[in-house]
């Protein structure tokens, strides 16, 4: 039964009905906490579908006083703007706050300079950016990164997704290591299984624990112990080099330059065989590769002649000089035509990347884009772009980051070859239309041909049903939706349950969150054992011990008032657990 407008109190306002507000108000519902939407005119009928979870709406702008005074600002417990509008979102902030100087704002935010301004008034955590939350987990896909690194309570952890290098029970194979997934072919995704769970050998593995933990049983804790030596990474590295510099080379320069070492190696060979620098002796072979450098170089230092040389020798020499001189000439205009035109190709983003192997593909340079690309190349990645849109206002962060740009339609195997798609190690399609996503995702799925198994392909879906539905109907493995990334991080923060990292499992996402026992709350005084099977607590830092971290703690250890609770789950498992706690947060947030 829907509760009235004017009798709510502790309630969250939700200013913005897209997609992810949608999303907020579906979490909050399942939560417990009663919800008001604010929306404008043009949003009132996708508000109004909400009426089925009791869902009260106010039809008018976030940023007008009155409307939130409608909506009950002055007995809310909380507020979430997401809306499309930076502008609009800080106006709605400014109202907000006006009105209620102590009420718990959380606001969606694209521009960085801004939400720092923000977050001065409405405090730490409480200024999200959706393009921000999204990336990481679509980059974690592109580069198939399988160790995240955080911290949890000041102390050091590491979740490792590995195979299983044996048969036996999770306990026996990775000790005392606290498990979060297992993925197998006869059971798929088990979420935070038992120690005495079954697996074989290949099963994937998900496991957290400290980096002293990890390497007691052998498994990595960083992407630097996955890397080769040093020495490997420099050979790899320059023939990288070589081969991309000869890869971008027109055909006249690789002609030029055989031509070059042909002749090199002619002069080489006739002045280590018959050039005589005294009666009866010959050069070495380093002195005779010196003296050939030296004379097609041009330098000449004196040291050798071929003045007193047979007149065939000399013949040669006159011959060399020039063929040499010539050929030098001509090598440094056509490198120097190379680097200009590549310039030239490259300010005005026409630069092609046939040639480019290894590569990830993003279609579509919108704010999550434009974030995968920055964070692929921060890690010495490369990409390559597809935007169709030559006016994208993100095109020019792209070409300052040396981003080859394919402007075209993705759908096309033109665009697809320019790209060279082929031998992409991954393709993050990533366009702001869900259609335009799914028939880009098809057509590259088309393309890849035999390679589609291997080779990572991430559909950014914005609504999660659509995005399972998809998924599951034209087997896409890795469709990430927006909204579910970063609708838990909104109302966490608006909850009292402060979301610290989002990773995928298959196609489940888990949350690190942080929950701070409230002294007259539902968790206070409940054992462990008592939560879901599917939430697994990773450490405790004790309110009546200074803080003291307990890791990990066991089955029967019991919340206290105070606690802070490193938990580690599905979202909708994690609402549980906040929703014996959520009245009291609130509460103790609003005196």
């Amino acid at each position: 039964m829907t509760t009235p407008l004017s009798a709510l109190s502790g309630h969250v306002i939700v200013c913005g009905l897209g997609g992810l507000g949608v999303r907020i108000v579906e979490q909050l519902h399942l939560s417990g906490s009663e919800a008001v939407v604010v929306a404008e005119d043009a949003e009132a009928g996708r508000a109004a579908g909400l009426s089925n979870w009791g869902v009260e709406h106010v039809i008018g702008s976030g940023r007008n006083a009155h409307t939130l005074l409608e909506a009950g600002i002055g007995r809310a417990g909380a507020l979430i703007c997401v809306e499309q509008n930076d502008l609009h979102a800080l106006e709605t902030v400014l109202a907000a706050h006006d009105l209620r100087a102590d009420l718990r704002i959380v606001v969606q935010m694209a521009n960085a300079g801004v939400g720092r301004a923000v977050t001065e008034i409405t405090g730490p955590g409480t200024v999200l950016d959706v393009a921000g939350l999204a990336a990481p987990s679509i980059v974690d896909v592109c580069t198939r990164t399988d160790i995240h690194q955080l911290e949890l309570g000041g102390r050091p952890f590491v979740i490792v997704d590995q195979p299983s290098p044996r048969a036996g029970t999770l306990r026996s194979v990775f000790g005392d290591l606290a498990p979060l997934a297992v993925v197998s072919e006869a059971h798929g995704v088990e979420i935070c299984p038992g120690r005495d769970t079954e697996v074989e050998k290949g099963d994937r593995v998900t496991v957290i624990a400290t980096p002293a933990e990890m390497e007691v049983v052998g498994l990595p804790t960083s992407a630097e112990h996955a890397r080769p030596w040093w020495g490997v990474r420099a050979v790899d590295w320059s023939r990288r080099i070589v081969r991309s510099t000869w890869d971008l080379a027109d055909r006249p320069l690789k002609i030029n330059l055989a031509v070059l070492v042909a002749v090199v190696l002619v002069g080489f060979a006739i002045i280590a065989v018959w050039f005589h620098p005294a009666p009866g002796h010959h050069l070495s072979l380093i002195a005779a590769l010196y003296f050939t450098v030296e004379t097609v170089t041009t330098i000449g230092y004196g040291d050798y002649s071929f003045a007193g040389q047979s007149a065939a020798l000399q013949i040669f020499a006159t011959v060399f000089f020039i063929v040499s001189i010539t050929l030098v000439t001509s090598g440094f205009a056509f490198f120097t035509n190379l680097l200009l035109s590549r310039r030239i190709s490259e300010a005005f983003g026409k630069q092609r990347a046939t040639r480019m192997e290894g590569h990830t593909v993003v279609i579509g340079l919108g704010e999550v884009g434009v974030r995968v690309v920055r964070a692929l190349r921060a890690s010495g990645g490369r990409a390559v772009v597809i935007e169709r849109d030559e006016n994208n206002r993100h095109l020019a962060q792209a070409e300052a980051l040396g981003v080859p740009i394919i402007r075209g339609n993705a759908t096309l195997v033109e665009t697809l070859e320019a790209a060279n798609v082929a031998s992409a190690a991954a393709v993050a399609v990533l366009t702001s239309d869900d259609l335009t996503n799914v028939e880009t995702g098809l057509a590259v799925r088309d393309y890849l041909g035999q390679r589609r198994d291997e080779v990572p392909l991430v559909l950014r879906i914005f609504d999660r049903t659509l995005g399972r539905r998809v998924g599951e109907s034209f087997r896409f493995h890795e469709v990430r939706s927006t909204s579910a990334l970063a609708a838990p991080w909104f109302v966490g923060a608006a909850l009292g349950l402060d979301v610290l990292a989002t990773f995928y499992v298959e196609r489940e996402l888990l949350l690190v969150a942080r929950l701070t026992v409230a002294p007259s709350g539902g968790l206070a005084g409940v054992a462990m054992r008592e939560l879901s099977a599917k939430i697994r607590v990773v450490a405790l830092s004790r309110a009546a011990e200074h803080g003291r971290l307990e890791h990990p703690p066991r089955r029967d250890t019991q919340f206290a008032p105070g606690d802070q609770a490193y938990l580690i789950g599905p979202y909708d498992d994690l609402l549980v657990v906040l929703r014996r706690d959520a009245a009291a947060n609130i509460e103790a947030a609003n005196p």
